[in-house]
């Protein structure tokens, strides 16, 4: 392959019968890998390589249809859709340099405000209330309304069925791609080998039936579900910290898009025949190193033991990787990979690395255990996973009890002080370990005055807490928080654990299977809940209210960001990332500093307050239309 990066275009512009070969060279390549990649699913370049060619064409001839051709997935359409709006595709760079000089170019000040957001690798598409399309050219797409079925919405403040107005991505996502598609066989038998195959693939069917009794699940995310608000001035320092945030959501992503956050102001910078210029994508470049698999070690989750590569150490984009994700027992199976084997190592979203090939090495042995590390039962697959069945195991107790201390937002409390609290007082569940005072904490070893009060102190807050956060700590598979938002919306609590099944999996975005699991641990864990019920006091969280009050968080806090986040919630207020003019107040532990938050708020007159002041706040949860004027009367400190 020919590094484009180093060609001399003048030495081509300089004849111009090599000019015409070299054009029709490249129009020519460029054409076979868009097949590969759009029809075949099965490209032999990286997007880095492609986007080489792509740009050396551009450079040579401006006007090819190849180099403004907003290329799709081939689907099984039932005719051609014109969208009311183009779906054009977005320039790209490989780097932050590139981010920050496509921005400078257009950005009216150095706090000119950005939005971040995930670059879905999937199938893009738009459903206007009545018909599902794709993006087609990014004036006509295909319409694969017969797709609808399968279809869930993620929108914001929505899960559930397609029946409103979405622009987003179609996707797998991970958990479902793990807990689903390791039994769902494709067209000719067999399983898919990673989410974007399963959708083109399921895309190009013409009878999505055989899917449909397997229970496949295709997900519509809209584009505006996830956008994190940045200043152009605060990127360059926050954008390592975004990548890796980016990287722990549940969805296959390809890359990073930043966009003006001023959506006239985006729109009034216009567009090229291929690109809006007022938004970017960042290409994750999926560098890849070799190197040797020396041993997998077999890590504990909630309800499985999860397999990691130990590998031996080698350099991936000037960090040096030791480790990897196998992801599951099902992907170590499918991958046949064993200890000794060479294997090629990518990073996922450029943060996390995973092992993406292998090839057999010269002495193998197995990677695979049979009995459980911790308590030495046999291991059983359940479905993808492999799981100890013993429900006393160590360490599957402390990863559930530590996975429920997680959902109430209780950061003080690691892995290694749970185990030796676990150890001490025999601890086994959450509403044991919201008790503890201070007192207990000092016997532990390590605990001083100081570190016990400050634990002791965070645990009697979290007792103050919702409804989702007890449903997300009861470890329920396939419910987090958002799951249990949605149930929480339709039904209380108490109500939730009389209904039967058949009564949940009506709600739009629980379905059968989650509504068996949600039934089933609050059968089994009653007498568990109960105590735990007994133990705290119960707010109500309106966070979607729009008439909550909203506050924004600033700077280095004494407690990590989350934690003043989840106060925040459970109080009936709305955290925000970002000042205008319509925020009620700013967090800040440093009142002198000339941050541009801090600046923007004094000049909106918006009220700023220390850490501890908040926590007083905390107490008391007006309502906005009350807010300004208790805050006066000086009612709510």
């Amino acid at each position: 392959m020919v590094n484009y990066s180093n060609i001399n275009h003048r030495d081509i512009m300089s004849n111009n019968e090599t000019i015409i070969r070299e054009i029709a060279r490249l129009a020519e390549l460029i054409a076979k890998y868009d097949q590969q990649y759009w029809e075949l699913n099965a490209p032999e370049i990286s997007d880095q390589e492609y986007d080489k060619l792509v740009e050396a064409l551009r450079k040579l001839a401006p006007d090819h249809p190849l180099v403004n051709r907003v290329n799709a997935v081939a689907v099984e359409s039932s005719g051609k859709v014109r969208h009311k709006e183009p779906m054009l595709s977005l320039d790209k760079a490989y780097s932050l340099e590139e981010i920050i000089a496509w921005a400078e170019k257009y950005a009216r000040s150095p706090e000119e405000k950005l939005l971040v957001e995930p670059k879905y690798d999937g199938i893009s598409a738009s459903f206007d209330g009545a018909v599902l399309s794709t993006r087609g050219d990014g004036e006509t797409g295909e319409n694969i309304s017969g797709k609808l079925p399968l279809l869930e919405l993620e929108a914001p403040g929505f899960t559930g069925k397609v029946d409103r107005p979405a622009r987003g991505e179609i996707v797998i996502r991970a958990d479902d791609f793990v807990n689903i598609y390791s039994h769902i066989k494709k067209k000719g038998g067999g399983t898919y080998k990673n989410p974007r195959n399963a959708v083109a693939g399921i895309m190009g069917l013409k009878d999505i039936t055989e899917m449909l009794m397997q229970g496949a699940k295709l997900t519509l995310v809209d584009y505006n579900l996830i956008s994190i608000p940045v200043s152009l001035a605060e990127l360059p320092e926050r954008w390592e910290s975004l990548k890796a945030e980016l990287a722990l959501l549940p969805y296959p992503m390809d890359g990073i898009v930043v966009k003006f956050a001023d959506a006239d102001f985006r729109r009034s910078l216009g567009a090229t025949a291929h690109h809006p210029r007022g938004e970017i994508a960042y290409k994750f470049t999926n560098a890849s190193s070799i190197t040797t698999l020396v041993g997998v070690e077999w890590s504990f989750g909630k309800n499985c033991l999860t397999p990691v590569a130990l590998l031996a150490p080698v350099d991936l984009s000037g960090i040096t990787i030791k480790r990897a994700s196998l992801h599951n027992a099902q992907n170590l199976e499918d991958m046949q990979i064993m200890i000794g084997d060479t294997v090629t190592v990518e990073r996922a979203g450029d943060v996390i690395p995973y092992i993406v090939a292998s090839v057999p090495g010269v002495s193998r042995r197995s990677p695979w255990i049979s009995e459980c590390p911790s308590c030495n039962t046999g291991l059983v697959r359940r479905g993808p996973e492999l799981c100890c069945p013993n429900p006393e195991c160590p360490e599957t107790l402390l990863c559930n009890l530590l996975a429920s201390v997680r959902s109430f937002g209780i950061e003080r409390l690691g892995e290694p002080t749970l185990r030796k609290i676990m150890e001490k007082f025999n601890f086994r569940y959450l509403y044991e370990l919201l008790t503890l005072t201070a007192g207990d904490l000092l016997q532990i070893d390590g605990f001083q005055q100081r570190s016990a009060r400050n634990l002791a102190d965070e645990l009697a807050r979290s007792r103050n807490t919702t409804g989702v956060n007890i449903i997300a700590s009861l470890n329920i598979p396939n419910v987090g928080s958002n799951i249990a938002a949605i149930l929480l919306e339709k039904y209380s609590l108490e109500q939730l654990r009389s209904l039967g099944a058949a009564d949940l999996a009506d709600i739009p975005g629980i379905g059968p299977e989650r509504a068996a699991a949600i039934t089933g641990v609050f059968e089994r864990d009653k007498a568990i809940l109960d105590k735990l019920l007994e133990t705290v006091t119960l707010q109500q969280t309106e966070v979607a209210d729009s008439n909550a009050p909203t506050v924004c968080f600033t700077g280095k806090m004494p407690e990590k960001r989350s934690y003043y986040e989840n106060l925040a919630r459970n109080a009936g207020m709305r955290p925000v990332d970002s000042v205008s003019s319509s925020l009620d107040i700013l967090v800040t532990a440093d009142l002198e500093s000339g941050s541009s938050k801090i600046k923007n708020a004094r000049k909106f007159g918006i009220k700023i307050i220390t850490p501890d002041e908040f926590l007083k706040l905390a107490q008391h949860t007006p309502g906005k239309e009350e807010f300004s004027e208790a805050w006066e009367r000086g009612e709510l400190f």
